[in-house]
């Protein structure tokens, strides 16, 4: 997403030069979202972007991985030579984090590829018992299009609540009835301790059958082919960039899910592992290249995700938050919660409230501040509980 977006806006912007464009996968760039949905359930073949690569006078090198890059030559290193550049964007994402142990077993899948998710449709369509390691993003779509698959899903996560590195216990816990309501079991405090073709062991002695396994762990910055380049990283992997997203070695710049940035909105750096990132960020790179000074890129952050015949969106960045509004039950089919700071929205959870997301997108970015009290009542738009 991130590397098709750039190259797109170059042209959009004006750029002549010549754009090329490195991938290590030999499919046509595609789009990301629909592997955990219609691709994986057989409803789609692919998910292409609509790109005219060859009309906006972008080339493609697919099936190519860059194995590093030496900035004092200008020149990447792939496994089919070296490749000059005045200006390079790396747009490498992130890569699943894998289950220690599991390399090479068999029966065991991750779901961040094309090929990951045909290699998981039979799997669905056989209607295998599923284990899922994970009860984040990933592991929750991912379960949800497994239980319309009609497979028995059992769900293994070592913290005692469903998307525990993303959201607060309170506003979490309330989901993990979504599991339930699905036909899933959802086994919290549980660890694994071992995975063996057909059978996952549990720490705590329990054997759970699995025709597949499929690990949701989180991701990590595809970033270690840097390491002895001179590109500065931080401690999580991520390229350090600056407020322009140009990174520390001239004419290098980074974008999406593989680099940071600092956010003067939110007063840290963020590592960004989403979509919407990966849509914005290329706009403030084109325009660096092309010569124009764009506005630092300070984005409020946003992802959304379908899950258990739920629409759930996420806007901004919670940490640091002083105030925390209930904007209806989060046991009904449709709530949000508010997160504020000195009065002014900081983040948004909407759960099928896809105005309140868009209302308070928009709050965020202008930085207005809300009365707690209309906030808190969900039969007003939160535009219109703006102090006066």
């Amino acid at each position: 997403m991130a590397g098709v977006q750039t190259a797109v806006a170059l042209r959009e912007q004006g750029f002549t030069g010549r754009v090329l464009l490195i991938g290590a996968e030999p499919h046509q760039p595609y789009d990301r979202p629909p592997l955990s949905k219609a691709v994986l359930l057989g409803k789609a073949e692919g998910s292409a972007f609509e790109v005219d690569f060859e009309a906006l006078g972008i080339e493609l090198r697919l099936g190519v991985e860059v194995t590093g890059v030496r900035p004092g030559a200008h020149e990447v290193d792939t496994e089919a030579g070296p490749v000059p550049y005045d200006v390079l964007v790396v747009a490498t994402g992130s890569v699943p984090v894998t289950l220690p142990g599991t390399e090479g077993v068999r029966g065991v899948h991750l779901l961040r590829t094309l090929d990951d998710a045909e290699r998981l449709r039979p799997v669905l369509a056989d209607q295998h018992d599923i284990v899922v390691v994970g009860a984040g993003w990933i592991g929750a779509e991912f379960t949800t299009a497994a239980r319309e698959a009609g497979c028995a899903v059992t769900v293994v996560e070592a913290a005692g609540r469903p998307l525990a590195g993303a959201l607060p216990a309170e506003v979490a816990g309330p989901m993990a009835e979504w599991y339930d309501e699905s036909g899933a079991a959802l086994l919290t405090h549980a660890r694994v301790a071992h995975v063996e073709p057909g059978e996952v062991a549990l720490e705590d002695g329990r054997l759970l059958p699995a025709g597949a396994v499929v690990v949701g762990i989180g991701a990590r910055p595809a970033t270690d082919w840097l390491e002895d380049s001179g590109i500065e990283l931080g401690e999580d992997g991520a390229i350090v960039a600056d407020d322009h997203l140009r990174t520390s070695v001239t004419d290098v710049y980074a974008v999406g899910d593989c680099a940071s940035f600092p956010s003067a909105r939110y007063g840290e750096r963020l590592l960004v592992h989403h979509w919407d990132n990966a849509l914005q960020g290329p706009r403030t790179v084109a325009a660096c290249i092309v010569g124009e000074a764009p506005r630092a890129y300070d984005p409020v952050p946003y992802f959304w995700s379908e899950q258990f015949g739920r629409f759930v969106q996420y806007a901004g960045h919670h940490p640091g938050a002083d105030t925390m509004v209930w904007r209806g039950d989060p046991a009904g089919a449709s709530w949000s919660v508010a997160w504020l700071c000195d009065g002014a929205l900081r983040a948004l959870l909407a759960v099928g409230r896809p105005r309140d997301l868009a209302q308070g997108r928009k709050l965020m970015e202008a930085g207005t501040v809300l009365d707690p009290q209309r906030v808190a009542d969900p039969s007003v738009p939160l535009k219109a509980a703006a102090q006066r």
